[in-house]
């Protein structure tokens, strides 16, 4: 095993996805959300974690073709969608988990970007994040909203 600066430098890609990740869960955790701090660092992590895997091992190859490392990529927003899907749940006339599912999502693409070394994009988008779950909720307190309920006849 050799630990050499690529090394170095993919532990501090992964530790900061953890980061950023574990930032947006925080705020879910306070919420009470069915997914938290670990869950939303671990999906940055792995997201980033295959995003570095399939660039690092796509890249050598270029000359031999043209390998596609975004497939993976691809394939890390199908798994986010699967289990986002998991987290949305509906009761009654009401849709739980929309906006955590959706946060999830975020975190993954956060992860994906740290993976593809987009480091201020992902500071900035993890601030923007946290900008919607946390600020966005007063706004939406403000806005009226319409009852669904009226004029339909009740069962």
């Amino acid at each position: 095993m050799v630990f050499d600066s690529m090394t170095g430098h993919i532990f501090l890609q992964l530790i900061l996805a953890v980061f950023l990740g574990m930032m947006i869960g925080v705020e879910r955790e306070h919420r009470r959300k069915a997914a938290g701090m670990r869950t939303y660092a671990l999906v940055s992590m792995g997201a980033a974690l295959f995003t570095i895997m399939s660039v690092a091992e796509f890249s050598p190859l270029a000359s031999f073709g043209t390998p596609d490392p975004t497939r993976i990529i691809s394939q890390v927003v199908v798994g986010i969608g699967f289990i986002g899907g998991g987290l949305i749940v509906l009761q009654g006339d009401k849709v739980m988990g929309l906006t955590t599912a959706a946060a999830l999502w975020v975190a993954a693409a956060i992860g994906i970007a740290v993976g593809l070394q987009m480091y201020m994009v992902s500071v900035f988008a993890t601030i923007l994040t946290l900008l919607v779950v946390w600020a966005f909720r007063f706004v939406e307190e403000k806005v009226p909203r319409v009852d669904r309920s009226v004029g339909r006849s009740k069962k």
